[in-house]
């Protein structure tokens, strides 16, 4: 297992981060705590949540399967969702994330949170709103480092220029979806974390299971998938061409002698400024497969082909701007007018 610096900040996290979404919803208890010991004894130390999943119950799953093992993990989870029917019960009022952080630290059975989300963006409540009670959070030493999940580039900024211009905690990561059916980050938000220096622990690095191995181009359910449940993998944010970087992605697999899931994970965590990828199991055998995305790299020809099949059209202004660098350094040299 390889343990990255997560962004600027002195934080390392393992490349892989155990996702939780599943539990308490088609992952039991006691395989849950099966599947958090997998993944400890493998290395992973970072895993993900939200006090949304499953309305709460998988961080007190999480919680109860790290046990006295609390001090190895860095624990990160989110704030946004509904936890009660009242009017003030979600979203990122200073009032909801003070009262959620504390049903978050009680779930978990922790003092303190090592990372915290923004999880949804909020156009009710003022950037500076949240991020000073992110502020006092972490002076409260309730939570460690601050981030953010799904915003746009210039939401992005805009906290990133709040905080550095009000003294308050500024987000050390953004959490994205990511994949090889759905880059399009690449187009603005990876150029921002690279320039503020944020880790990127993407999401959905297995498009919901669609590159996991279990799917062949042109299949949408599978027995005893998620996709049999209607819980299913997010076509609507897929590449046009899906199934053919699916088909591609089968192939390299069976070239390398490497399971799909694996070959994808692995074109994730070679990407620029990704930290980390959330991994997520139903089973610990399905997470033990996953895990042996570590510990070797696409040969280069490899990465090349994912690369082509799933590269996105450059658009505008990028697609005009591409050749202006070239264009500026092949410029003919004007001769200066002579002076008489």
């Amino acid at each position: 297992m390889e343990y990255r610096r997560l962004g600027r900040c002195g934080l390392k996290v393992s490349e892989v981060c155990l996702g939780t979404m599943t539990f308490g919803h088609g992952t039991e208890e006691n395989e849950a705590a099966r599947i958090v010991g997998t993944a400890l004894d493998a290395g992973v130390i970072f895993f993900d949540t939200a006090d949304g999943y499953s309305n709460g119950a998988s961080e007190v799953m999480l919680g109860r399967a790290l046990g006295a093992r609390r001090h190895e993990a860095i624990i990160a989870t989110k704030v946004f969702n509904p936890m009660g029917t009242g009017p003030n019960d979600s979203g990122m009022s200073r009032r909801h994330i003070m009262n959620a952080v504390e049903g978050s630290l009680r779930r978990l059975g922790t003092d303190y949170v090592d990372l915290y989300y923004i999880h949804h963006v909020d156009v009710q409540t003022p950037l500076e709103e949240m991020l000073r009670a992110f502020d006092d959070l972490v002076r409260h030493g309730k939570i460690r480092y601050t981030a953010c999940s799904n915003y746009e580039a210039w939401r992005l900024m805009e906290a990133l220029w709040t905080s550095d211009s009000k003294g308050l905690a500024r987000f050390e990561a953004y959490q994205p979806q990511y994949s090889l059916v759905v880059r399009d980050i690449e187009e603005e938000l990876v150029p921002v974390c690279g320039l503020k220096g944020l880790g990127m622990v993407v999401w959905s690095p297995l498009a919901g299971g669609y590159l996991s191995g279990k799917y062949r181009p042109g299949e949408r359910a599978v027995a005893g998938s998620r996709s049999a449940e209607n819980w299913a993998f997010p076509t609507r944010y897929f590449h046009p061409q899906h199934e053919a970087i699916l088909a591609e992605l089968v192939a390299v697999a069976v070239t390398l002698g490497r399971s799909p899931a694996q070959v994808a994970l692995r074109w994730v965590l070679e990407q620029p400024q990704v930290a980390s990828a959330i991994v997520g199991a139903r089973t610990a055998e399905q997470l033990t497969d996953s895990l042996a995305c570590t510990g070797w790299e696409l040969p280069q020809a490899t990465r090349e082909r994912l690369d082509a099949v799933s590269a996105l059209p450059r658009r505008y202004p990028r697609s005009m701007e591409d050749g202006m660098a070239a264009r500026r350094d092949q410029a003919v040299r004007l001769t200066q007018p002579s002076r008489a």
